[in-house]
């Protein structure tokens, strides 16, 4: 068979990993892909929708997985769809559930699904007056569109929930995706994610996963895009589980199902638990990353087959190992902000455990950093701290200039 993967990252690593370790013959191709995804097959350098559907007809592709939001959201799986080729991802009207946070709130109350209370505005002059007689802060200010995992800010007070909403609003710091914006009830607890995979008539739902988003050590300093996971989540319980299926799980299928938003993809929860139990914070309607580079190793299923299990509306019955998983992403210096790039990766043949490139690229037979989120180390172990001593051993012995990353994924959990 032959594959087409979407997309530049360590989840897109992640899976060419987990497909060719399931299925060795399987023939790969990487749009655009990075250093790590060329080990595995051919990079392409193609990110006009049109291209690639054209490529994939030429070439005759069997299957097309796509990994980023934006492609989504802009209806790549319509378009393949419409060109006759297999494709496995939500439609442009379900990939609203990600890229607009005010559909996906108003689709929660719809059906039910359990989430904290919110109002959404379409006006700076209206956000910004209801901001002037809110009294329950902290609060939560959420731009609505795709704002690559940074448009949402926890105000504590009046000032800085104005600030954000400006921001958002009046000075577009995030473009088109903050003329709308989401003000929520801030909830206290601890996070969880899970990852879930929809036939078009079920969802199924992955282990559960812990992802550490801010780049500061104790969770504190700016939010990325994720700094490390660890999977299963050890404070997620079978009660709370059991709670979301109920809450949360049950009433989104319910809801898809009246909403006719009937797809093959995969359904990502994001959850906060608290006193008062479980409230979904958000879906997204792509595997997360780095919860993949976490997730998929303990995966005893072939990949490939529960994905075309679901693309053909089949039940799908998942198995894991009866493991722990550490992902320690190694960052470059600066970021979220500012960073430089290009600089020589050491070490990376001395790697004893799965290790994922994302800002990674080739050049004279040499690794060079090429974003802010450079690569992951993934240790698995039959207990959290065996994973987590795995991950960061192996980490040490890579090395680049400004080289960044958290000491403590997975500590103190």
């Amino acid at each position: 068979m032959k594959i087409l993967i979407i997309g530049a990252g360590g989840r897109e690593h992640a899976i060419g990993w987990k497909l060719k370790q399931d299925n060795a013959g399987l023939e790969l191709f990487f749009s655009i892909g990075n250093a790590g995804t060329a080990t595995l097959g051919e990079n392409l350098g193609l990110t006009e929708i049109s291209d690639l559907i054209d490529f994939a007809q030429k070439h005759e592709i069997d299957l097309t997985i796509v990994g980023p939001e934006a492609e989504l959201v802009d209806g790549i799986v319509d378009k393949f769809s419409d060109a006759g080729l297999k494709i496995f991802g939500p439609n442009q009207m379900a990939a609203q559930l990600e890229g607009s946070k005010v559909f996906a709130k108003e689709f929660m109350r719809k059906y039910g699904v359990k989430t904290a209370d919110y109002n959404s505005f379409r006006h700076y002059v209206d956000a910004r007056d209801f901001l002037d007689s809110y009294e329950h802060f902290p609060v939560v200010i959420k731009a609505s569109g795709l704002a690559a995992g940074k448009g949402v800010v926890i105000a504590n007070d009046l000032f800085e929930a104005q600030k954000a909403v400006r921001e958002m609003m009046h000075d577009n710091a995030f473009g088109d995706a903050g003329k709308q914006v989401v003000i929520e009830q801030f909830l206290s607890g601890f996070e969880c994610s899970i990852l879930s995979i929809y036939n078009g008539k079920e969802i199924v739902p992955f282990i559960s996963a812990k992802d550490h988003k801010k780049i500061g050590e104790g969770e504190t300093g700016l939010n990325t895009g994720g700094m490390g996971v660890v999977a299963p989540n050890p404070q997620f319980t079978a009660e709370n589980r059991n709670e979301f299926v109920e809450k949360i799980l049950k009433t989104t299928q319910d809801g898809l199902q009246k909403e006719s938003l009937n797809f093959a993809g995969i359904i990502f929860f994001g959850l906060m638990v608290t006193q008062d139990g479980v409230y979904l914070l958000e879906y997204n309607t792509r595997f997360g990353d780095p919860e993949t580079q976490a997730i998929l190793p303990l995966m005893e299923n072939n990949l490939l087959q529960v994905i075309i299990h679901a693309t053909e509306g089949k039940s799908i019955q998942l198995h894991w190992k009866n493991q722990h998983a550490c992902c320690v992403v190694m960052a470059s210096g600066g970021y979220p902000l500012n960073y430089d790039k290009g600089f020589v990766i050491n070490g990376l043949e001395r790697v004893e455990t799965p290790v994922f490139l994302a800002g990674v690229q080739k050049a004279n037979d040499q690794f060079l950093s090429s974003g802010g989120r450079v690569l992951s180390v993934v240790g698995i172990g039959d207990t959290l701290a065996s994973a987590r001593e795995l991950a960061y051993d192996n980490l040490k012995k890579i090395t680049f200039d400004y080289a960044y990353y958290r000491k403590d994924i997975g500590n103190n959990i």
